[in-house]
């Protein structure tokens, strides 16, 4: 924390605007964060507001060109947040709360360029031929909010590796995106978009797309599956070795969102098929499940025990 700015009646309400939005629209980050402290849970609505803005822009019924420009215009926003140009009157919420935020707590702003820059790639129809290109985009959208999050959490004192955090933070954005890609398959295909990269989808005969509830004649969807899977599995791995290094409630905060969306990667690895019906989803008793054993610290002292014995 760099510093604790008073919290003025306008901010409050800017405050209250952004956990309503991140109540009403994210299911999964909601029910992690609502594990933090106020300031830190804060902090992390007025994160996701902005970036539901964003997201917003490029998933809506805009033409390709009033979706640049709105995204430029969002891109302004930022730059006057970033300058110190937002005044507490202002008529933006998401803009006020964002402000107060970034100067209470160290926050690379310059993440979220990235991800106005990632739905760029989505307003432009982009498609990625290999992993190392999707993971571009996927570094955009949200391993930015990786970086980000992490400027919230900030390390604990003596933990060891914090020089890699941001690295750890980034690589678990990667996974989240990568089981969001999987679960919604059929709903991108829908709207036209294609993620997994060509790559994958021509080793598997799964180049003739996702659009309906059955695969592709001759295609191996469930090898196809089974390969994204095991790539996911990894970045998992790699990015939960963050959670030492956070205090127990953050660390109960990534633990909860992250074992909601591994529970979810291994219900898809499970019934692969089952995201060519419908979105895959885990029951509210799940998640609750997951959000007290993330509390309990049980998987902070899995992942240091485990990182442990490598060292040995």
């Amino acid at each position: 924390m760099t510093g604790t700015p008073h919290a003025s009646a306008p901010v409050l309400a800017a405050y209250s605007y952004c956990e309503a939005v991140t109540a009403r629209q994210a299911g999964n980050f909601s029910y992690g964060i609502r594990l933090l402290p106020t300031a830190k849970r804060r902090a992390m609505s007025a994160l996701y507001a902005f970036s539901r803005r964003v997201d917003d822009i490029g998933d809506g019924p805009l033409d390709d060109e009033a979706k640049r420009l709105r995204l430029e215009e969002t891109r302004t926003v930022l730059g006057r947040i970033r300058n110190g140009e937002v005044d507490e009157d202002d008529t933006d919420p998401v803009a006020v709360a964002l402000a107060h935020a970034a100067r209470r707590f160290p926050l690379p702003l310059g993440a979220l360029d990235e991800l106005i820059d990632g739905v760029q790639m989505d307003v432009r129809g982009q498609t990625y031929e290999t992993w190392d290109d999707l993971a571009v985009y996927c570094q955009c959208v949200a391993g930015s909010i990786g970086r980000l999050s992490l400027g919230v959490f900030g390390t604990v004192p003596g933990a060891r590796d914090t020089e890699r955090a941001a690295e750890y933070a980034n690589t678990l954005g990667l996974a989240l995106q990568l089981t969001n890609i999987l679960r919604d398959v059929r709903e991108d295909a829908a709207n036209g978009r294609t993620y997994l990269p060509s790559d994958d989808l021509a080793k598997f005969g799964c180049s003739a797309g996702f659009g309906s509830p059955v695969p592709p004649p001759g295609a191996d969807f469930t090898g196809l599956v089974a390969f994204e899977v095991r790539r996911a599995r990894a970045l998992f791995a790699e990015g939960m070795r963050l959670l030492p290094m956070l205090d127990r409630r953050s660390g109960a905060c990534v633990a909860a969102m992250s074992g909601i969306y591994r529970r979810l990667l291994e219900r898809i690895a499970g019934t692969p098929q089952a995201v060519l019906r419908g979105r895959v989803s885990l029951p509210g008793r799940e998640k609750a499940l997951v959000a007290v054993r993330g509390l309990s610290g049980y998987d902070a002292r899995s992942v240091h025990r485990q990182t442990a014995r490598g060292r040995a």
